[in-house]
């Protein structure tokens, strides 16, 4: 059985106030029956991870540099992530990928950095509209899936995120049908690249307009193991809400 797991991303918002927003999330959640994940902006992971500290809360980076150390002015190793708390860091994300130009390529190295670092990697793939529009989703999903993950992925080490790009934020979501026919097709490619046991234990998350309303029915859908959050995680009131359906499903 894999583990489900609710991961809040942060993006760029959050200064030292917002941490009362995980003090009430960890006082709701001194221990839990799924993983749950608070991916704050890095000015924030020190703080944060005192905060968590002996909750079911752990606590995350949204990216990481592919080298430990080096002359990488405003980036951030993912050996600094540990050292201020991290367990996890998001690798990929969509707007890394569009805002930054990052490659699957440079994925895969920045997640064979946090693995070399003691952190799990979640990494992420997903398609615009006008993919979607040409029927070219799981042809897509499926070359990031194979560029983006290092051939030493495992379940205790990656997880993998489907955001189909045009729901982030947006308030549109794709029907649950769609959302299963991503899934499906992940976990057909992780047993076919990487065997069974590896394949069917990599958790996968779908993200993309998650929140209290619909999380349940997503939940329900085949090989969604846990959601990957963004603007609803920034409440604890309403991540909590999401959490709360993921332990129900």
């Amino acid at each position: 059985m894999r583990q489900k797991l609710a991961a809040g991303n942060w993006k760029m918002n959050g200064t030292a106030d917002a941490l009362s927003e995980l003090n009430e999330l960890t006082q709701g959640y001194p221990e839990a029956s799924v993983d749950i994940l608070i991916c704050p902006p890095a000015t924030l992971i020190d703080r944060a991870s005192e905060a968590a500290a002996g909750s079911a809360v752990a606590i995350g980076g949204q990216d990481c540099h592919a080298n430990v150390t080096g002359a990488h002015t405003g980036d951030i190793s993912a050996e600094m992530l540990r050292d201020a708390g991290a367990n996890y860091v998001i690798i990929g994300h969509s707007e890394r990928r569009d805002d930054h130009g990052e490659t699957s390529e440079l994925i895969a190295a920045k997640a064979t950095a946090a693995y070399n670092a003691g952190l799990i990697a979640v990494v992420c793939c997903g398609e615009h509209l006008s993919t979607r529009e040409d029927g070219k989703t799981l042809e897509h999903i499926g070359t990031q899936i194979a560029e983006s993950l290092p051939d030493t992925a495992n379940a205790d080490t990656t997880v993998i995120a489907y955001e189909p790009v045009w729901a982030i934020g947006t308030g549109l979501t794709p029907t649950l049908e769609q959302i299963a026919e991503v899934h499906d097709f992940i976990r057909a490619e992780l047993v076919k690249r990487f065997g069974e046991k590896i394949g069917n234990g990599i958790r996968l998350l779908y993200g993309g307009s998650v929140k209290p309303a619909n999380a349940a029915e997503i939940f329900a859908t085949s090989n969604v193991d846990g959601a990957l959050v963004g603007g609803a995680s920034l409440k604890a009131a309403d991540f909590s809400a999401i959490i709360d359906a993921l332990v129900a499903a």
